[in-house]
């Protein structure tokens, strides 16, 4: 086979990952279908983080005792599938999954991916990570290629320095208001520059951390002293010396960064001595608002200014700099008078952070300001927050902060009345001090007890621990050599935990008279389609979750979520259920949606559920990358309007037929006739981008019935 160049954003590359990571939620299901796979070992090095599963409420030890009792069953599968079959185990309260592999497994110039969208954490390593479902997990685990159609290069030269009270994550704030939430979408973008150089390696995971949030494939940037300086303060001295000896081939070439327009398809570039600190949001993380301009963008939106809770930590942001800049802000609140107006919390990242911070008195500093310290584990960044007065059918409207890196409706405690704003630890510390979201620390002061008029002094910080990091059990369990002894059980009346039954594969038949389930109105997320929060408790059964397919949504007809018309009796009823009706009938579904459909988490249940309730085709404007390959892997046939227009011709009763599906080949467009309910019929063409090996995944039903008919 002749060489040839790879073009990009055009064509498949087939790459073969250096490590696999999965997170407890993804895990389940990404294990349930290694199992049946037909494999005795991984084929990688693999590990499993136990991070998704505990709700926050209390404080760290209260939560993680509960969260243990409640999810003993799926903890203890994930152990025992761990121990058969090879794969490290991190126990519940080891930490974050993204700050794990950050201080134990990420390496400059290696490539992993893992079953979290935020994986591309890795990057302030210089390593390419790159957030995948759980199936695209199984190809690895399973010694099989993954394909990723090649991507395009954003480059982003970072000048001048931070100083003051910017801090890293004011880039990738930045950034995200200059291009959106889709705008990274199949590209990996490159940080470069004197400033770059110039940032910590944790700072660099922070912002790499976060073009999730731009759709990008995955963020990085180029060896360098920071990098090093991590590696070694994180006992990985002979990484750190064996990267040292390759180093000038860890970053681009000279010429590349002196003409980036030569190289990159798109290059932004920022001053870090002129960069404002920002607070980007609510309901969607590229809204980016300056803290210079809030108060007049607070006012004309109406948004609350009364900060109800101000959060720091989580994978984005709780490094030992983070903390430390956050906790010089802590010390100032008694030091200067001061009364701390919202209330506080911290999420360290894994137990080597906490541990290292209780050491070096930071918990202590935050413990007199009433901070309460959860577990080292999503918790509120995921909805995994039991929030004090606050229930998720609470009409309050109400303003919060955090350090995270998603703010959409109901994310963090599941009330959709709750504005949450993203900034970073130094911002949110502050405004939590002041009360107030228009509170600009670089000019404003704060009334004292004294009733004097203060202001805050700049926040300082150390990038790693003088004394070095310290922990006494980091939580993680090897595997067994030889796990064949091993045998992993799953009670068939579990409602946690679901043996997978493989789904049909393709008659060889157009797809004729399927019915709309739901045109899904606006931005849909794979958290309007697969809502996190208290569901999470059944990621491992896919009938229970499924229950929660698409409940989030809303539909355009009506504009109400879970709420959709029953072609079959007319009358409205949540999107499940009348799903199951069509299913029951042997009836076909189609799903309508808009720009970026799927944006968001990595989670492959938002495909699954759709996939196991009998939807076969999902048509829209365009796709986010990570749900796109979702839904090709577990055979649902994902497709986008030629014309986008096509959109506004689907009705509320309308009847698909595809009709040469039959001729479904790799860059012939489909064509699809849609038939309403007055008589009048449309035909329209519709796109996809499947090569020919992921339609073989669709002929087979799911890639993993291809791995499975390869391995027989």
């Amino acid at each position: 086979m002749p060489e040839k160049a790879y073009k990009r954003g055009v064509d498949y590359v087939d790459f073969a990952p250096d490590r696999v990571a999965c997170q407890d939620a993804t895990a389940q299901m990404a294990l349930l279908q290694f199992m049946q796979a037909g494999k005795s070992k991984v084929a990688v090095p693999t590990t499993v983080h136990c991070d998704h599963l505990i709700q926050a409420k209390e404080g760290a030890s209260i939560d993680l005792k509960r969260a243990k009792e409640n999810s003993n069953e799926v903890f203890d599968f994930l152990g025992s599938v761990s121990n058969k079959y090879g794969i490290g185990f991190w126990k519940p309260g080891a930490g974050i999954i993204h700050q794990v592999v950050l201080e134990n497994y990420a390496f400059p110039g290696g490539m992993m991916i893992g079953t979290d969208s935020h994986t591309v954490n890795a990057g302030g390593l210089g390593m390419l990570a790159i957030g995948v479902g759980g199936a695209d997990a199984v190809d690895v685990m399973a010694g099989m290629a993954w394909e990723l159609k090649f991507p395009k290069l954003i480059g982003v030269k970072l000048t001048g320095k931070l100083s003051g009270w910017t801090a890293p994550k004011d880039v990738i704030l930045k950034v995200a208001g200059v291009l959106t939430v889709k705008g990274g979408t199949g590209c990996i973008v490159e940080y470069f520059g004197d400033g770059a150089r110039a940032m910590s390696c944790t700072g660099k995971g922070t912002i790499c951390n976060m073009g999730a949030e731009i759709g990008a494939t995955t963020s990085t940037f180029g060896y360098d002293d920071s990098m090093d300086r991590y590696l070694r303060s994180t006992n990985r001295e002979d990484v750190a010396n064996e990267a040292m000896k390759v180093r000038k081939h860890l970053t681009a070439d000279p010429e590349v960064y002196e003409n980036p327009e030569q190289y990159f398809d798109q290059v932004i570039e920022i001053n870090l001595s002129e960069l404002e600190p920002h607070l980007n949001g609510p309901f969607t993380p590229d809204l980016a608002t300056p803290i210079s301009k809030m108060k007049e963008e607070a006012k004309k939106n109406d948004w609350p200014i009364k900060v109800e809770y101000g959060l720091i930590g989580s994978c984005t942001n709780s490094s030992y700099e983070d903390i430390s800049r956050a906790a010089s802000l802590a010390k100032q609140v008694s030091a200067k008078k001061l009364k701390t107006k919202a209330k506080f919390t911290i999420t360290p990242g894994s137990e080597q952070v906490r541990y290292t911070i209780e050491r070096d008195g930071f918990i202590g500093i935050f413990g007199k300001i009433g901070a309460t310290v959860f577990a080292n584990a999503c918790g509120p960044c995921i909805g995994m927050w039991d929030r004090y007065g606050n229930s998720a059918d609470s009409e309050n409207k109400n303003t919060i902060v955090h350090s995270f890196n998603r703010n959409f409706a109901k994310r963090a405690d599941g009330n959709p009345n709750t504005l949450a704003f993203v900034g970073s630890p130094e911002m949110v510390t502050a405004i939590a001090i002041a009360g107030r979201l228009d509170f600009n620390p670089l000019t404003d002061t704060i009334t004292n007890k004294d009733g004097e008029e203060v202001k805050l002094d700049e926040p300082t910080g150390n990038e790693l621990p003088t004394k070095g990091f310290d922990v006494e059990d980091a939580g993680y369990v090897a595997p067994k050599t030889d796990g064949s002894d091993i045998e992993v059980v799953v009670d068939p009346k579990s409602e946690r935990l679901q043996i997978l039954e493989p789904f049909s594969p393709w008659d060889g038949n157009n797809i004729s008279d399927a019915k709309l389930l739901i045109k899904a109105f606006g931005k849909c997320t794979t958290d309007h389609i697969s809502m996190a929060g208290p569901w999470l408790r059944y990621r491992g059964h896919l009938d229970n979750i499924s229950n929660n397919c698409l409940i989030g949504a809303i539909n355009a007809f009506n504009k109400e979520t879970n709420s959709v018309k029953s072609q079959l009796t007319g009358e409205y009823a949540p999107v499940p259920d009348v799903q199951r009706t069509y299913k029951e009938k042997g009836i076909p579904t189609v799903v309508v949606g808009d720009n970026n459909y799927g944006e968001g988490s990595s989670r492959e249940h938002a495909a699954m559920e759709p996939r196991h309730l009998g939807v076969r085709v999902v048509i829209v404007k365009s796709f986010a990358r990570i749900h796109e390959t979702n839904l090709k892997k577990q055979g649902i046939l994902a497709l986008t309007f030629s014309n986008e227009d096509d959109y506004d011709k689907i009705q509320e009763d309308d009847t698909f037929n595809f009709v040469d599906l039959k001729d479904f080949s790799t860059g012939n467009p489909l064509t699809v006739e849609i038939l309403h309910v007055n008589g009048n019929k449309d035909t329209i063409t519709v796109n996809h981008s499947y090569n020919d090996s992921q339609i073989e995944w669709f002929k087979a039903g799911s890639a993993l019935n291809l791995i499975k008919k390869q391995n027989a």
